[in-house]
């Protein structure tokens, strides 16, 4: 599906670069460890990893404002961090991916949540987590909310939350009201209240677990239709991965996008950037179906590279045309 013609397309991506977009929630530094395997260690059964490269990128939430920045959107990025070097780190990645991080809070008791991932081979070989999750006290919420309301009007905020401890419901509660479109990519294990939020854009295997149904059943319409009457929000995207998308709204029938993805190699952090196209998407004035067309043509761009990566409006123009 995708009825969008040139003219609209390049309105729309004009209208990304006047939109400010805030992203608020777990922060991480992802570290990716590129090489080759040749052979098998002598002290246990496992893959010996020559690393040929190293590379860091924003993950998390900093992933999230990454893709609003790099889509043309004016992103300011709201979490947390430790105060040590990878703190540093992933402060000098983010000025040079134009995202505005002067909201990160600094807590010196917690490390910032690092991910090391080791590939070969174009596979994941391992990932190694350092983390110490914290709930968010009561005392952040009303400073985060007072900077938000001192800075220039917000056209969308999304909100991530990885389980980390950041997105509390009482800061959750506090962005409903802060802009005109809040939208949030559910997890399984979370436990907060969902309700009153523009848009939620679960996956396939998440739509079905937030319904109570076995990740092997596969009437996802029907978990979607769940969810949109559980959490009543405007709307509900689910990505189907080679099955696409499919977008639910109240009192209206599933609308589902085939795919358009022509090589996968990498879906880390894929659903970032769904969720970065399809906000900005709604708040320069797509409808619900060019929005969802939109961020399916960005996450189309993404899964063709490795690690964590971005769409620009070129590429996302490009694939258009493809």
């Amino acid at each position: 599906m995708s009825n969008l013609s040139s003219s609209r397309v390049d309105k729309l991506l004009a209208e990304f670069r006047k939109r400010r977009v805030l992203v608020v929630g777990d922060v991480m530094l992802d570290q990716f460890l590129y090489g080759h395997v040749a052979r098998i260690s002598p002290e246990a059964p496992v893959p010996v990893v020559e690393v040929a490269r190293e590379e860091w990128h924003p993950g998390g939430a900093a992933n999230t404002a990454r893709n609003v920045s790099s889509l043309g959107g004016r992103a300011m990025l709201i979490g947390r961090v430790g105060t040590d070097a990878a703190a540093e780190q992933l402060l000098r990645l983010l000025e040079e991916e134009n995202v505005n991080a002067k909201g990160l809070l600094k807590v010196r008791e917690l490390p910032t949540t690092r991910k090391t991932r080791i590939i070969a081979q174009h596979q994941q070989v391992c990932r190694v987590d350092r983390e110490r999750c914290a709930p968010l006290d009561a005392d952040d919420v009303e400073g985060i909310v007072a900077f938000v309301r001192s800075q220039p009007k917000l056209d969308g905020i999304i909100v991530c939350d990885y389980g980390k401890g950041f997105v509390t419901q009482v800061l959750l509660d506090a962005m409903k009201r802060l802009a005109p479109i809040v939208t949030l990519d559910p997890k399984p294990t979370g436990t907060l209240r969902l309700n009153g939020l523009t848009a939620l854009t679960p996956n396939r295997q998440e739509t079905l677990q937030l319904a109570g149904r076995p990740s092997s059943d596969s009437d996802w319409r029907r978990a979607g239709e769940v969810l949109l009457k559980k959490w009543r929000p405007k709307m509900l995207l689910s990505t189907l991965g080679e099955q696409g998308m499919c977008l639910f709204r109240r009192g209206q029938k599933p609308v589902q996008i085939p795919t358009v993805a022509r090589e996968v190699f990498d879906v880390s952090g894929a659903g970032d950037t769904v969720i970065a196209a399809f906000t900005l998407a709604l708040a320069s004035g797509a409808t619900p179906e060019e929005a969802a067309v939109i961020s399916n043509y960005a996450a189309g761009v993404v899964v063709g590279k490795l690690g964590t990566a971005t769409c620009k409006p070129e590429e996302l123009r490009a694939s258009f045309e493809a």
